[in-house]
């Protein structure tokens, strides 16, 4: 059996922690930052976390992360 070959989009925008979750960076950082709100920012900085609807196809997409 040969191997699987992952989503070359899905390994560019999700990383897998060690604890298994699956992250990726929100978006709505990269221009027109001066009319956000500092609260909207602060939470843009943290990283998304999937949730678990979407974690069976995340790890279909990505077989060996």
């Amino acid at each position: 059996m040969p191997k699987m070959k992952s989503h070359s989009g899905t390994k560019k925008r999700f990383h897998v922690t060690g604890s298994g979750k699956i992250t990726y960076q929100k978006s709505g950082r990269r221009h027109i930052l001066v009319n956000k709100a500092e609260k909207r920012m602060r939470s843009l900085r943290r990283k998304g976390v999937i949730t678990s609807a979407f974690e069976a196809h995340m790890k279909r997409l990505m077989p060996y992360a």
